[in-house]
């Protein structure tokens, strides 16, 4: 008995110090998890309904000091055969001069536009963004960037050289793409975020898919963002010609010129964890074509549990121009949707 005591009063004294320890590790571990339930709504769904694991992604960040960091991040995801499998989603090294505004990336990494407007939208649990979502973009690929911000986010940009192909696909040939993106905060608010203030932003994407072609977007969005309201909207150019695509596509005739108009708010109600989102994206992706246009709207209410959970209850609902051109994407077109934000 007195032996138990006495490794009792060990454990007791060295835990705060265990604690302190993990602690002050250079090394964390963290997470994000995205859970729904889905209903399709379309009589052509039969009332198809289900559970379901939207996304999970799992950080390992380091900060070693003298401006080295490093991050490494899973994402569990379901693909095509219905399992849940994983892959690298990124994995870079970091530098960051002492008293420099630049940070050098190399590796796996986050691309210039697709992160900066999840974060403005801050509901990347509902969906990705649209040029995301119909393939425009990707939000990580391999290669080497930097990373500015100036007068405290008043002026932030990112610049980079990519393989072009995302972090989803083979690395592709010779070919490189080149991103950049910059964004201005034009009046302040009382979110001095990277996002936050009245900002006008601009991207910009050029490279060649594998076999040769053309891949650019152009784009320009002027955004709203206080503790209260955010506001957006944005309008894209694309242009898009496969040279030599793999089988079974076959090569393009011409530049396929598209273009996708988005606009979103999210209002957080004074003194409640309550918000209500709105969004609408358009997607053309052939300006010189018709009725391949495609509408989605989004409508929901959120509720902020605690900090890191986030309750999401939303109607999502795609319109085709020239009616949804299968069956199965005509049931599945409109769902209703209960989704879970869990963030440790």
């Amino acid at each position: 008995m007195l032996r138990n005591a006495l490794a009792g009063g060990v454990l007791i004294a060295v835990a705060p110090t265990i604690a302190a320890a993990q602690s002050s590790s250079p090394v964390k571990v963290g997470g994000v998890v995205y859970a729904q339930y889905q209903y399709l709504l379309s009589d052509e769904a039969a009332d198809a309904n289900n559970f379901d694991v939207a996304r999970a992604y799992v950080n390992v960040t380091g900060a070693f000091g003298h401006g080295v960091s490093g991050r490494v991040t899973a994402d569990i995801y379901r693909p095509g055969d219905g399992s849940l499998t994983y892959r690298l989603k990124y994995a870079y090294a970091a530098y960051n001069p002492d008293g420099s505004a630049l940070t050098f990336k190399l590796g796996q990494i986050h691309t210039p536009w697709v992160d900066f407007e999840e974060a403005l939208w801050d509901f990347r649990m509902q969906g990705t963004i649209a040029l995301d979502r119909n393939g425009y973009l990707t939000s990580s690929d391999f290669g080497a960037g930097i990373d500015g911000t100036w007068g405290k986010d008043a002026v932030t940009a990112q610049v980079g050289v990519f393989n072009g192909e995302g972090y989803n696909r083979t690395p592709g040939d010779r070919h490189k793409d080149f991103a950049g993106r910059i964004s201005v905060r034009l009046v302040p608010t009382d979110d001095a975020s990277r996002t936050g203030g009245l900002r006008l932003s601009g991207f910009g994407h050029s490279g060649t898919p594998t076999g040769g072609g053309i891949r650019s977007r152009a784009l320009g969005m002027l955004s709203y963002k206080s503790k209260l309201l955010t506001l957006a909207a944005e309008y894209a150019i694309t242009r898009d010609r496969a040279d030599d695509p793999a089988p079974p596509a076959v090569p393009d005739a011409a530049t396929l010129r598209g273009e996708v108009i988005t606009a979103f708010g999210v209002l957080r109600i004074p003194d409640s964890p309550v918000m209500l989102i709105g969004r609408v994206d358009v997607v053309n992706p052939d300006v010189d074509a018709s009725g391949d246009r495609r509408t989605r709207y989004i409508g929901g209410i959120a509720y902020q549990l605690s900090p890191n959970l986030r309750l999401l209850a939303d109607i999502d609902h795609l319109s085709y121009e020239g009616g949804a051109p299968t069956p199965a994407l005509e049931a599945a077109r409109s769902q209703a949707l209960f989704q879970a934000s869990l963030s440790f």
